[in-house]
């Protein structure tokens, strides 16, 4: 089973969690989720600290989609708006992937930048701070090296 399979297969709650974990192990600190539907479009918040002088509040959303089910634009939106005031910066992390628009509307002049974190780099996230996943090397044959010891 694949790691994105394994993350689609778990509750809401158990998705906002891992989260929280991913992100805590990203350097994060006081990582929390909110809980419930009525978080006000907000699963969850956490400190990064770019150095002692300088942090920034930052609000997470999560969506467990399967394959297909994209986020789009009206909800990178809402969730810009729910982050107002709230907090400096906002990621969206979703087990499928985002429109263009909702690209488009993550990058908008002029309004506080959402990061979008899709399937794909989610899995890279998991694999590079090693959480949940054992790491293993494959050694592929080279077997042009082997032919010349042939009789």
């Amino acid at each position: 089973m694949s790691l994105i399979a394994i993350l689609r297969s778990l509750s809401p709650l158990g998705f906002e969690k891992v989260s929280r974990e991913l992100l805590r192990e990203s350097g994060f600190e006081n990582v929390e989720i909110t809980g419930g539907s009525a978080d006000g479009g907000i699963d969850g918040f956490g400190t990064l600290e770019i150095n002692p002088f300088v942090s920034f509040k930052v609000l997470f959303q999560c969506k467990r989609y399967a394959d297909g089910n994209l986020v789009g634009r009206s909800q990178v939106g809402d969730f810009r708006n729910a982050m107002i005031g709230r907090a400096e910066k906002g990621i969206i992390i979703t087990t499928s992937s985002f429109t263009n628009a909702a690209v488009v509307e993550a990058n908008r002049e002029g309004a506080p930048k959402v990061e979008l974190v899709d399937g794909a780099k989610l899995v890279e996230m998991f694999q590079r701070v090693e959480l949940g996943v054992k790491k293993r090397t494959v050694y592929d044959i080279d077997l042009s090296y082997f032919e010349r010891f042939r009789d």
